[in-house]
C-alpha cells in the first residue's frame, strides 16, 4: 500500500555532523532528512554513542578491518534504521495519549494534508480507539532516511603503501556501505557527475526494479540546471538505473559549497523543469527499458515514480508554497534555518550563538574550502580562529587527521589536502623560491594559507553536543550556513519551525528579508563583479565572451522574473511585495558592471 507523503519539506544534509543523526530526531514525525557519508570515523563514533546510550551491544570496526569504511557505514545505517523504526512504532502506539508523540506528529502536518484532515475527522467523530489505531498503522508514514554522497570526494586509498582497487575509493566504499544496509531509502548524489562512481551502481541489486516494479534503494540527483539533469539521467538510464528524484539547488543561495551556474537563476531553471519534465521522464524511460532488457531484468510497463524538488534560500511559507504550487514540486529543502532547531541538528553552544547573531556581512562566500569550490562560511567560526592562530604562530596548515578532502598531487605521489600542514609548507617553500615582490608574494601566500580543514571542522559540533572525545579532531568548528541565516535569529522548537514553514506562525523577527529570487540575483551580480575584478587587464576575447554570456543569462533571468510578476497564476500563488522595485535596482547594478 502506498502511504501519503506526510510533509512538503525535507531537511537536506548539512556538513558531516550537523545532520549525522537527524533522522533519529525527526523521521518518526514523517520528516525526511539526509546523513552525510563522508566521515566514517565520525559515523563510527556516533554508532558507539547510540549503542552505549540505548544499551545495545557494540563491537568496534577497526580501521585494520578489511573494507572497514563500508562496514562502518552499513553498521551505522542499520542501527539508525532500527532505532528510527522503533521510535516510529512507539509514536503510533501513543495515539491514545493526550499531548503524546502522535499528537505532535499530526500537529506538524500541513493543514491541507489529507492525513491531518482524516485523523481529525476520526477524533471528532468519536470513532473507537481500535479503529483509530488501525487507521494510524496503515496510513501514516515515517520520514525517509536518505544518505548523501559528494561525488567529487573520492580519495584513493592504500593499504601497506599499496594502492587499493577503485572500489575502495571513498565514494565507492560509501555507496557500498549504503547498498548493503537494510534501509529502503535514497542516495543523494551531489557535486556533479562522476561516471566511474555512477557505473558502480550497477553492481547492487537494490537499485534495480524488482518483479513488482519496486526499487528498494533510489537515486536522487542534486542538480543546478535542466541540461545537467538530462545528461546525468540519460547516463544512468543507459545502465538500467532510474533517477527517482531531481533535486534542484540554487547555485549560490545555499549552504555549504556553492556550485555557481553561468548566470542561470533559480526561477528560469525551475521553469525549464516544469515545461520539460515529461520529456525528461520519457527520454530516460525509453533508455531504461532498453538497458533492462539487455540485462535480462524486469522492465516496468510505465515510468517509475519521479519526484522534483528544490532547495536553497527559501525562508517563508509563501515562498515555500509558491514553489510547490507554481513549479509543481514535491518537496522543498529547508536547511540553514534548521541549524537553530536543536531538536533536529547538532550545533554547539558557541556556534549557535554566532548563528543567532549573524548579519549579512558575517555570512560570506569564501575560498576556504580545499576542494577549490566557493564555500559559504560564517565569520568568527572557531575553526577559522584556530587557523588564524596557527598562521600567526608561523605554523600554517592543519594536521589533517581525516584526509577526506585530499585531491592534490602537486608535490607528492599520494593525494594530499590543500588545507594540510604538509601541502602548505611545500607550497610556501615553492613560493619562496620565486622571489616575488612583497605585494605579490603576500597575495599568493594568503591564497595558500586561506584553506581550512573543513572535513574535520564540519563534524566537530556533533562531538561537542554529545560530549564525545575531540582529542584528535580538536574543538574547532566549521559551519556553512547559507545567507538566509541572517534573517533567522532565535532558537526554536521543531513544532515552531513546522508552523513557520506552513504559515501557521512565523519565527522571523526582521521585516526586511528580500525575496529568495531577489537575494539569489543579487548574489550572482556580486559574483559577476568579483569575476571581472579578478581578471587581469586587459580582458581577452575568451574571457569577454564568458562574461557576456554570464551577463546575458542574468538579464534573461530579470526578464523572466518581470514576466512572472505579471503572470496571474504566479501572482495568486506568491508574495511579490516590493519585487518590481527590487528587480529594477538589481538590473541597474548589473548594467553598472563594465566588461571593457
Amino acid at each position: 500500500m502506498n502511504k501519503l507523503q506526510a510533509h512538503s519539506f525535507h531537511i537536506p544534509v548539512m556538513g558531516t555532523g550537523y545532520t549525522i543523526d537527524t533522522p533519529l530526531k525527526v523521521s518518526q514525525y514523517g520528516i525526511s532528512s539526509a546523513i552525510s557519508l563522508v566521515d566514517d570515523v565520525l559515523i563510527e563514533k556516533m554508532r558507539e554513542f547510540y549503542c552505549r546510550k540505548l544499551k545495545i551491544p557494540f563491537q568496534a570496526i577497526s580501521h585494520k578491518t578489511h573494507d572497514f569504511r563500508a562496514k562502518r557505514i552499513t553498521a551505522y545505517l542499520n542501527l539508525v534504521d532500527k532505532i528510527a523504526t522503533e521510535n516510529f512504532e512507539q509514536l503510533k502506539n501513543s495515539v491514545s495519549e493526550k499531548g503524546g508523540e502522535m499528537e505532535k506528529y499530526v500537529h506538524m502536518l500541513p493543514d491541507f494534508s489529507v492525513l491531518k484532515q482524516k485523523f481529525q475527522q476520526l477524533i471528532q467523530g468519536n470513532r473507537g480507539l481500535n479503529e483509530i489505531r488501525n487507521w494510524v498503522q496503515h496510513n501514516i508514514s515515517i520520514g525517509s532516511i536518505d544518505v548523501n554522497i559528494m561525488t567529487k570526494l573520492n580519495r584513493e586509498n592504500y593499504r601497506h603503501n599499496k594502492k587499493l582497487p577503485v572500489e575502495f575509493n571513498d565514494a565507492h566504499a560509501a555507496l557500498r556501505g549504503f547498498a548493503k544496509s537494510k534501509l529502503k531509502s535514497s542516495v543523494i548524489l551531489s557535486a556533479g557527475m562522476n561516471p566511474r562512481l555512477y557505473s558502480y551502481f550497477e553492481e547492487f541489486e537494490d537499485f534495480y526494479p524488482d518483479e513488482t516494479g519496486l526499487i528498494r534503494k533510489k537515486i536522487i540527483l542534486k542538480v543546478s540546471d535542466f541540461r545537467s539533469a538530462l545528461i546525468q539521467g540519460k547516463f544512468l538510464a543507459k545502465k538500467g538505473l532510474w533517477v527517482s528524484e531531481y533535486r534542484v539547488e540554487s547555485g549560490l543561495n545555499c549552504g555549504g559549497h556553492a556550485f555557481a551556474t553561468d548566470g542561470y537563476l533559480m526561477g528560469p531553471i525551475l521553469e525549464a523543469f516544469k515545461k520539460h519534465r515529461d520529456m525528461l521522464i520519457n527520454t530516460t524511460y525509453a533508455l531504461l527499458i532498453q538497458a533492462l532488457k539487455n540485462k535480462g531484468r524486469n522492465a516496468p510497463d510505465s515510468p517509475p515514480e519521479v519526484k522534483f524538488s528544490a532547495q536553497g534560500g527559501v525562508g517563508t511559507a509563501k515562498e515555500h508554497q509558491f514553489l510547490v504550487d507554481y513549479y509543481r514540486l514535491d518537496s522543498i529543502g529547508w536547511g540553514t534555518p534548521f541549524l537553530l532547531v536543536p531538536e533536529a541538528t547538532n550545533v554547539d553552544n558557541y556556534t549557535q550563538k554566532l548563528l543567532k547573531q549573524a548579519s549579512e556581512k558575517d555570512l560570506t562566500l569564501s575560498d576556504t574550502s580545499p576542494l577549490g569550490v566557493p564555500f559559504n562560511t560564517l565569520e568568527g567560526n572557531t575553526k577559522d580562529l584556530e587557523k588564524v592562530k596557527r598562521i600567526n604562530q608561523g605554523k600554517p596548515g592543519s594536521p589533517c587527521p581525516r584526509k577526506f578532502a585530499s585531491n592534490n598531487r602537486e608535490f607528492t605521489e599520494k593525494e594530499i589536502c590543500l588545507a594540510s600542514r604538509q601541502y602548505q609548507n611545500l607550497k610556501i617553500k615553492a613560493l619562496d623560491s620565486r622571489y616575488l615582490a612583497p605585494e605579490e608574494y603576500n597575495r599568493e601566500y594568503d591564497k595558500i594559507v586561506e584553506k581550512s580543514c573543513i572535513c574535520v571542522g564540519l563534524g566537530t559540533s556533533a562531538l561537542l553536543v554529545n560530549d564525545l572525545d575531540t582529542k584528535i579532531e580538536g574543538q574547532g568548528v566549521s559551519v556553512c550556513p547559507g545567507p538566509n541565516m541572517a534573517y533567522f535569529s532565535e532558537v526554536v522548537s521543531l513544532k515552531a519551525m513546522s508552523d513557520h514553514i506552513y504559515g501557521r506562525d512565523t519565527v522571523l523577527k526582521r521585516t526586511d528579508r528580500p525575496h529568495m529570487f531577489i537575494k539569489e540575483l543579487g548574489m550572482y551580480i556580486d559574483y559577476l563583479g568579483k569575476m571581472v575584478a579578478d581578471i587581469k587587464q586587459p580582458i581577452d576575447d575568451r574571457q569577454r565572451k564568458q562574461l557576456l554570456n554570464f551577463r546575458d543569462n542574468l538579464n534573461n533571468g530579470i526578464t523572466y522574473y518581470r514576466d512572472l510578476f505579471s503572470n496571474a497564476e504566479a501572482q495568486n500563488n506568491g508574495d511579490y511585495t516590493g519585487f518590481t522595485d527590487a528587480l529594477g535596482l538589481m538590473e541597474k547594478a548589473l548594467n553598472d558592471i563594465s566588461l571593457n
